[in-house]
């Protein structure tokens, strides 16, 4: 796949726990993603948050993580972000959680298949 000049980001702000048929939510966006023939998807686990509900959720020393912040990222073209977004809407619909999405537009300079050892 080639993928360059003006494309879309598109983030998903999520939290840790937030599951869909017994499966983390952010497995469920990156495997969908994967099936429609995006170009790809990044998950990030965060150390601390907080959100709408104004709750920090921490991983800090000698506490224990709960609920931790998780951002996916994806970056294709307009077309293939926008045709995904209402995937990502049902899926939020479906697993009953909150969360923020974001999208903006990129400049991809580089992007390609790496070498297989």
């Amino acid at each position: 796949m080639k993928l360059e000049g003006t494309g879309k980001l598109l983030r998903i702000f999520i939290g840790e726990d937030d599951h869909l048929n017994k499966k983390p939510l952010y497995n469920v966006f990156v495997e969908k993603a994967r099936e429609i023939g995006m170009a790809g998807a990044t998950v990030v686990r965060g150390v601390e948050s907080f959100g709408a509900g104004s709750m920090i959720h921490t991983a800090k020393l000698l506490e224990l993580s709960e609920d931790l912040p998780m951002v996916i990222e994806f970056v294709d073209t307009e077309e293939k972000i926008d045709a995904f977004l209402p995937i990502v809407e049902e899926l939020f619909e479906k697993a009953g959680c909150g969360g923020m999405i974001t999208e903006e537009k990129v400049n991809v300079i580089h992007y390609t298949h790496g070498k297989n050892p």
